[in-house]
């Protein structure tokens, strides 16, 4: 069925389209047009965004006419229709072929190419080329103000100008002012199998009923205006043969039903329909006055503005039993509330149920975090329980708040229609997204509702549930994802060695806030509820032991190094004035082997390194990381917390912790650690696992398996399984890490003005060209080099680098450096003509 409908909402996935007589629709991503389609698949099969696919919030708007067609009606469990509808004009346009096609003709089309001096656009017409001149489009442009161009997937309003080759090629035009003046006619022959929603044409009043009007239209077609689109005080004044404009509303594909609408706002294509304010919706109307009654459908009312408003049936009265049609009769008055705005009637929907005049939320702009709601249990899935608050609001309870402790078993304790009472826990009305919980403890908290961080303020004591529990302390999450960390001497007044042997994920837990930084998204949280501060006459001017202070595991820090060890740095941490000390092991210098020796060699004492990650606090223990692919993992929330958030097939970032002749185990920020299987190792047979890596070593493991009972994970460090998909931008950032470092070694280099063969060192970088004087060659046809540039330095070249040539001592080359070994002060380089002529 064709209809013509009008956007109500718009997220990423899909349109909400509001249709005639108070219906709603849906239009799902892929159902916009061919093109578009395209591009989205052409996104997914990349993995990554492309610069010119645009999202549906930036093409589309509120308020805006489409024409559109029924795919599907889909019945839920509840009752409840779905109507599922496209926009793709293959389908909206498919009763047209070239051979119709005539100028003056409003059809709907996307764009599909944006091309030099106009567009490509899709009218859905087998064997048609259609062509919008970008002059024909400036005046739409500017007046939609979305950008200096029309975009790929954009809904247009097309009036064809010329019709070439027998349709085979038509110029068209969107200049509002043509769009809105365009009207069908006789003379583009129209047909019932291609008549289109939204075409405006003069028609003729056959017969007048209380019901709707009959009316003919282009000669020969009739169809039907019901009472949702003519004023019920003009239904008498219309008579037989007066004629006027009227706007199609919808065909139906069988019967050839035409209804059409005489509303104003529908009369002038490319207009927009009146809204209502958003202040108005959920209104409660004392009292509103009876201006019609229809026993089949319902009642018209005029509200306290003047606006008309419409109740169905089933709105009037609490059920048809207790319905009386005399309290309805024309002039009398009643209370109700605004339920919902119909775009396409232009009309406010209300009900006079009782129940919805004194419900306390009736969207989800109504809930806020921390309310109190009362719900009926919908569903139980693995996930959690799924809770209707009203009819058109549904909120989910996940598995970990079901109850106070972990349920194995909820079916025992739920039933599906059963009352309860939940607390809102997160609430997105733009997503439509409500997160709920049936914690008692939380639900019956009087304590204040912390859902941001701008609330934490230190002292503040409140209510909230561990989400983890380590060695390290517990995190607890609040409202709205406010999560904050209680270190390990703040979990009780008495030392607790094995806090996850304590504490478990979900427990609901009272904290005090210690310390917040709202902007880094930071709190820092205390189960010790009564704070003792020491006497002034005890407090010491002594440097911060290390056990004082704690910092959240992934904490970036910046600090100074006070004493350089043959395996790392100890260093102070500059936030605390210096006085918490802290260790960078070598190997934790950089994800390259070789730079974190290199690294270690040419920093001193003194010197500053910022931005680094504070990756263990044991006790007296603080370890700190420069691992860039670590620090990013954390970062980006692409690490594991704890066992019971590993799943087999994910990806994660870690470190070698030790090689061993059966395997590598490999460790994870926040202390998960792993086995990789000699067999899994490498791609390549594995004879000796220390042949392939090196404790400390940056990998990326692929989790095999997990033996919960054991506490076991199985790794995969295969290179051909550890892959994201695009292993070639992943190596070239890997490159692009590794110079960024040997740049970074080499400014250190300089600025502490080093030996001249240091000062050379630094000159020197993958492709450069160097002036060189063969010094020697060797049997194995391994050559050395000189030169004034390399001065203290041993250059040399291997047998397949030297190329064809046959070079002898004494002798004067071009050659191009491969690699540089600061530590060992040598220079690989490369003679290959391949090489010097592709280095720019």
């Amino acid at each position: 069925m064709l209809l013509l409908g009008c956007i109500k909402e718009v997220s990423d996935y899909e349109l909400v389209v509001s249709l005639p007589n108070g219906l709603s629709g849906f239009v799902p991503v892929t159902q916009i047009s061919d093109a578009y389609s395209k591009m989205l698949s052409k996104q997914v099969a990349q993995g990554e965004l492309l610069e010119d696919l645009n999202s549906l919030p930036d093409m589309y708007s509120p308020g805006t006419l489409v024409r559109c067609i029924v795919t599907s009606v889909e019945k839920s469990a509840d009752g409840r229709r779905s109507i599922k509808l496209s926009l793709d004009p293959r389908k909206v346009n498919k009763g047209l072929n070239a051979s119709a096609l005539a100028s003056g003709m409003l059809l709907s089309g996307f764009v599909s190419s944006v091309e030099d001096h106009g567009y490509l656009i899709d009218i859905g017409v087998s064997g048609t080329h259609a062509f919008l001149p970008r002059q024909k489009a400036q005046n739409y442009i500017k007046a939609v103000k979305r950008g200096p161009d029309l975009k790929i997937g954009q809904n247009l309003n097309c009036v064809i100008v010329e019709v070439k080759n027998g349709g085979r090629v038509v110029r068209l035009s969107i200049d509002r002012s043509e769009v809105a003046a365009s009207l069908a006619t006789e003379q583009q022959n129209w047909t019932l199998s291609n008549l289109l929603p939204g075409l405006v044409v003069k028609a003729r009043v056959q017969k007048v009923a209380p019901l709707g009007i009959k009316v003919s239209f282009l000669s020969s077609f009739t169809g039907i205006v019901d009472f949702m689109h003519m004023d019920p005080e003009k239904s008498t004044n219309y008579s037989p043969h007066q004629v006027m404009k009227a706007c199609i509303l919808s065909v139906h594909p069988t019967s050839k039903v035409v209804r059409l609408t005489l509303r104003q706002s529908f009369l002038h294509p490319g207009g927009s329909p009146n809204q209502l304010s958003n202040d108005r919706m959920g209104a409660v109307v004392e009292e509103s006055t009876v201006k019609a009654f229809y026993k089949q459908f319902g009642a018209f009312f005029e509200l306290d503005d003047g606006t008309l408003a419409f109740a169905r049936l089933k709105h009037l009265s609490k059920n048809r039993k207790s319905f009386k049609p005399g309290a309805f009769k024309a002039g009398c008055k009643h209370k109700c509330r605004i339920i919902d705005y119909s775009l396409m009637d232009e009309m406010c929907i209300v009900s006079l149920k009782y129940k919805v005049i004194e419900a306390r939320f009736l969207q989800y702009q109504d809930i806020h975090t921390g309310d109190v709601v009362q719900g009926k249990v919908l569903a139980l899935k693995p996930i959690g329980m799924q809770v209707k608050v009203t009819d058109g609001i549904r909120g989910l309870v996940p598995s970990m708040h079901l109850a106070d402790v972990i349920l194995k078993q909820p079916e025992k304790k739920y039933n599906i229609g059963d009352e309860v009472q939940c607390r809102v826990l997160e609430c997105n009305p733009g997503g439509k997204k409500l997160i709920l919980t049936l914690k008692k403890s939380l639900v019956q908290s009087k304590l204040p509702v912390l859902s941001n961080y701008e609330d934490a303020k230190p002292g503040l004591i409140t209510h909230g549930f561990v989400v983890c529990a380590k060695e390290f302390g517990c995190i607890v999450k609040f409202y709205n994802d406010v999560k904050g960390l209680v270190p390990k001497n703040e979990l009780s007044s008495e030392p607790i060695s094995c806090p996850d042997k304590v504490f478990h994920d979900g427990q609901v837990v009272k904290v005090m806030v210690l310390k917040c930084e709202p902007q880094q998204e930071r709190l820092l949280l205390s189960f010790r509820l009564s704070s003792k501060p020491a006497p002034e006459d005890k407090k010491e001017c002594t440097p911060k032991k290390t056990e004082e202070v704690k910092y959240q595991i992934g904490e970036m820090v910046d600090v100074k190094v006070l004493k350089k060890k043959h395996n790392g740095l100890q260093v102070s941490i500059l936030e605390d004035e210096g006085n918490v000390i802290a260790w960078i092991p070598t190997v934790h210098l950089s994800d390259f082997v070789v730079n974190c020796k290199l690294l270690w060699h040419c920093l001193r004492e003194g010197d500053v390194l910022p931005r680094v990650m504070c990756l263990s606090d044991k006790g007296e223990h603080i370890t700190l990381s420069r691992k860039s692919a670590v620090i990013s993992a954390v970062q980006e929330e692409q690490v594991v917390r704890s066992f019971s958030e590993i799943q087999p097939g994910m990806l994660l970032t870690g470190y070698v912790r030790n090689v061993m002749p059966f395997g590598v185990f490999v460790e994870f920020p926040f202390g998960v650690t792993g086995l990789a299987p000699k067999v899994s190792m490498s791609d390549k047979f594995v004879t000796d696992t220390k042949d392939h890596f090196v404790v400390g070593q940056t990998v990326i493991a692929k989790v095999m398996s997990i033996d919960e009972e054991k506490q076991r994970v199985l790794l995969n460090l295969k290179v051909s399984e550890c892959s994201s998909g695009d292993s070639a931008a992943e190596s070239f950032a890997l490159l692009n890490q590794y110079f960024k470092e040997m740049k970074e070694i080499r400014n250190l280099l300089r600025r502490r003005g080093e030996p001249s063969v240091a000062q050379g060192l630094c000159e020197l970088v993958p492709g450069k060209e160097l002036q060189l004087v063969v010094q020697d060659v060797k049997e194995d046809g391994t050559a050395l080099f000189s030169g004034s540039c390399v001065t203290g330095l041993t250059v040399t070249a291997t047998r397949y680098h030297l190329g064809d040539k046959n070079i002898v001592p004494g002798e004067k080359t071009k050659a191009l450096v491969l690699h540089v070994d600061a530590l060992t002060s040598r220079v690989y380089v490369s003679l290959q003509e391949e090489l010097l002529k592709q280095r720019p």
